[in-house]
């Protein structure tokens, strides 16, 4: 461990010891959630894709804690660079650089990207059992607890917030675009519907053309995940039959994975499909979402469907494709959990549990068809459903029920009625 190595790496992350701490940071829903717990004893963990910006997140509670605590009492440090660091080098390291005693006084340490550390979860678990004087935020760019051992070892002494691309809501707050009658600028809404599918969500390429974000997608993010991330926590022993699995399911969202015809599919066995589907999952880069039934069991037990995280900007302006892309945006905008389909193949794309109360949701296009939503809805004794189209606006009442036919952007900007 070469302590001038580190003692560099601290000066240069943490500006605000020296400088005065400027930040361009555009409001995040993340945040506000993180904000609620920062009085609390127990360590904050970012996860989420690459490049989805926790990082910055980790910089704005930096900024906001400066009166707080003092800027030489918050430490930064990524271990990108750092795998072969242990956690107590950096205390030791900060200690003698600062001249601090760091028994006394109230501090913040932020680790980003810890899980490149070998047996980082014991590590943080000694820390903070001995120095409850010190706030500790982490972070990670695939599930934290991708390992089981990491959430055993730290259980109680952890909160998760899993940071996610950017919403559409929040896409329109980046770009400064406030649309106060939705009626009116609505084929504004739709074009900037359409940008901000080819970023993806994406803060860093809000702007750029659709050459650059397909390339920027698969170079920092997929690629990287799928061929160095992934392969570093775990065994992984042909990152390509990861790619092709991942591949699958970005060209057929929503796809029910059947595990034996697709380990014969791609010459693996189905233990290794299940493993490597898992590991997509807990690396973000897959949405697995659950057959809803009211018996919990069940639900674990029934078909499972997979949609990508990520839209490939080639495929957006492709009329024959485009009804999948609006599928896939809606699954991830909505943050879906659950679908449902009975053995006839009625099919309702998302279900939604809202403080107990059960919300379908289909998702169409163009040609409304209401069918599998009268069969759920009595099958559940359900009195309202939800069909997000791309523009049409109607009610169906059947049998002293209502289904509401929305615009989709009236539902992701929060103004439905």
């Amino acid at each position: 461990m070469d302590e001038n190595k580190i003692a560099d790496a601290l000066e240069r992350s943490n500006k605000w010891w020296k400088d005065e701490f400027k930040l361009d940071f555009k409001p995040r829903d993340a945040y506000d959630e993180i904000q609620k717990f920062m009085h609390t004893r127990q360590i904050i963990a970012l996860t989420g894709l690459r490049r989805v910006g926790k990082t910055t997140i980790m910089f704005k509670v930096i900024k906001d804690s400066i009166s707080g605590f003092g800027k030489e009492n918050i430490v930064y440090f990524s271990f990108d660079d750092f795998r072969d660091t242990r956690l107590d080098d950096i205390f030791r390291v900060y200690s003698r650089l600062m001249n601090k005693d760091i028994n006394k006084t109230k501090y913040i340490f932020l680790f980003d990207e810890i899980q490149k550390l070998e047996n980082w979860e014991e590590q943080l678990k000694v820390l903070y059992d001995n120095y409850s004087n010190i706030k500790f935020i982490i972070s990670g760019s695939e599930s934290l607890f991708i390992r089981k051992k990491s959430k055993e070892n730290l259980s109680g002494r952890i909160y998760e917030f899993n940071i996610k691309t950017l919403t559409f809501k929040e896409f329109l707050k980046f770009k400064n675009k406030v649309f106060d009658n939705i009626e009116l600028y609505k084929q504004e809404i739709l074009k900037e519907f359409k940008n901000f599918l080819f970023c993806n969500g994406f803060p860093e390429i809000i702007d750029e053309t659709c050459e650059i974000s397909e390339k920027y997608l698969k170079d920092n993010v997929i690629e990287k995940i799928i061929y160095k991330d992934i392969p570093q926590i775990m065994d992984v022993r042909d990152p390509a039959i990861l790619e092709q699995i991942f591949r699958i399911i970005l060209l057929e969202p929503g796809k029910i994975i059947n595990f034996d015809k697709l380990s014969k599919e791609i010459g693996v066995s189905r233990q290794t499909v299940s493993l490597y589907l898992s590991y997509l999952e807990k690396s973000f880069l897959i949405r697995k979402l659950y057959n809803f039934s009211k018996n919990a069991r069940k639900t674990q037990r029934r078909s499972k469907k997979y949609y990508p995280t990520i839209i490939v900007p080639e495929i957006i302006e492709k009329k024959e494709f485009f009804g999948m892309v609006f599928e896939t945006a809606m699954i991830l905008q909505l943050d879906a959990e659950y679908f449902w389909r009975d053995s006839y193949k009625n099919e309702i794309d998302i279900i939604k549990l809202i403080e107990k109360k059960v919300i379908p949701i289909e998702i169409k296009l163009s040609k409304i068809d209401e069918k599998a939503m009268k069969i759920f809805m009595k099958k559940f004794s359900v009195a309202e459903g939800l069909i997000l189209t791309y523009e049409k606006k109607e009610n169906i009442k059947i049998n002293g029920r209502e289904i509401k036919v929305r615009p989709f952007y009236e539902y992701l900007l929060d103004v439905i009625s």
